[in-house]
């Protein structure tokens, strides 16, 4: 173990933290993290943060109701998360998005049902108060100006920053919902072909789960609208790191990409100070303006950690960062199909050779291409429907041969169906949901709040 207060000088000793991550096969777990918007029940307005009936309340409420176990996540006395003393978290995002940091599990059985568990009793606390939770990736109806900041240090850094290096940042932070899985690796090599192969199909699942067609009450021009945010938040932490795709690339090669994002604050207490756009290099020289002679703690270079954002994110497990969120069944869907392809020895064999032509590049122009036209873009030379059905097929017999049976009999892919559900009928989720407002919604995009509620 790391100690957190530890100094640190040279980059060494953050390659070892990375180094540390490392898993046997029988200990690797899945960690899902999923976001969801919260409404006013009555108007289908954004929930702020103060008052009887706003995220704070509940939050408290949210804490008495898991029980003594769970803890709260202060921040200069204002509530802005919980611990589920299980290994899970319950946190903010900027716009007051709510997410589940999910307890590193052992099969997608348990992660499904830890999804379940806490939608239960998020609709305990939240129906007394008039809130409601939608399952979409980018909110449908609400401008940037009508969602309030959360009460948390680094937003107000990072708000001030965004305007500066991209004109949709506010935007990802405020309108963004996304499901994410975090995966484990045994040793360098398994790192790097795991993060090579799930950056360079990273685009698939951003087709297979887009889910934000609708951008201020109208149809949006991409079937992933959040997908579109990313592409000009800051291009110095987003995006597809060129490194990964070197053929030396390692864990070295990948804290010299993170020493080169710029960073944003510097946590001392309870306060965030303002450095954004600065160097970590110089920080670990000594010479980081305002905070001359001082060395930074790995505590400090974990923080700066978190302010890159990736497709892919390695810490000391690898980030998958590339899908809308949506209803249950695609949150229970995104994690199976990852652990499908990256978890199986012979998926991953698979996967990695339909991935191995594909470079930096590629992948950069496919964020664009799928977020405007789903399963018709392209990546790379391969259809996206194309590619999509080889990957769902090789991560279904990943997930089979995994063996792994619910009390029904049942292995992990059953988990796979709404997307085999898309690929029968050629539509993403946002297709689905053009189709509904053309349809039945007669064009009111606000009857998205009663068909993808929670």
């Amino acid at each position: 173990m790391t100690d957190d207060n530890m100094r640190i000088a040279d980059k060494q000793a953050m390659i070892d933290w990375v180094a540390d991550g490392e898993t046997p096969k029988s200990d690797w777990k899945i960690g899902t993290e999923h976001e969801k918007f919260l409404y006013r029940c009555d108007t289908k307005e954004p929930v702020v943060y103060e008052g009887p009936d706003g995220v704070a309340q509940l939050l408290s409420n949210l804490l008495i109701e898991l029980g003594s176990a769970a803890t709260p996540i202060l921040e200069k006395g204002k509530i802005i998360g919980l611990k589920d003393g299980k290994g899970g978290s319950v946190t903010l995002e900027p716009g007051g998005q709510l997410e589940l940091s999910g307890a590193p599990l052992a099969n997608l059985h348990q992660t499904c049902a830890e999804t379940g568990r806490h939608l239960r009793h998020m609709r305990n606390v939240a129906d007394p108060l008039g809130i409601g939770m939608l399952g979409v990736g980018y909110h449908p109806t609400a401008r940037r100006e009508d969602i309030s900041f959360m009460p948390k240090g680094r937003y107000k850094i990072m708000s001030a920053h965004m305007p500066k290096v991209g004109s949709l940042g506010l935007d990802m932070m405020l309108r963004s919902c996304t499901v994410q899985v975090n995966l484990d690796y045994s040793d360098e090599v398994d790192m790097r072909r795991k993060f090579r192969t799930s950056l360079a199909l990273q685009p698939i699942a951003t087709a297979l789960f887009a889910n934000s067609p609708f951008k201020e009450g109208q149809a949006s021009p991409f079937l992933s609208t959040r997908a579109h945010a990313w592409t000009d938040t800051d291009a110095a932490r987003c995006g597809v790191p060129a490194c990964v795709f070197d053929a030396h690339f390692g864990y070295e090669q990948w804290i010299d990409y993170i020493l080169d994002v710029p960073m944003y604050f510097v946590h001392r207490g309870e306060d965030y100070i303002d450095v954004a756009g600065r160097s970590f290099r110089d920080f670990m020289a000594g010479t980081l303006a305002g905070f001359e002679g001082q060395m930074p703690t790995m505590a400090d270079f974990e923080d700066h950690m978190t302010t890159a954002f990736p497709e892919v994110r390695l810490k000391q497990f690898l980030e998958m960062r590339g899908a809308d969120s949506g209803m249950w069944a695609n949150i229970c869907a995104l994690p199976a199909f990852w652990v499908g392809l990256l978890y199986d020895d012979e998926a991953l064999e698979e996967a990695a050779s339909l991935a191995s032509n594909l470079r930096a590049d590629d992948v950069m122009a496919a964020r664009l291409s799928v977020a405007k036209d789903g399963f018709s873009g392209r990546l790379g030379s391969h259809d996206v429907y194309d590619l999509a059905t080889r990957l769902v097929s090789i991560s279904n017999k990943g997930l089979r041969r995994r063996g792994i049976l619910d009390l029904g009999g049942g292995d992990e892919s059953g988990f796979l169906s709404p997307l085999r559900d898309c690929l029968d009928n050629q539509r993403t989720p946002a297709e689905m949901l053009l189709d509904a407002l053309h349809g039945e919604w007669k064009n009111d995009v606000s009857q998205i709040f009663n068909a993808n509620s929670f």
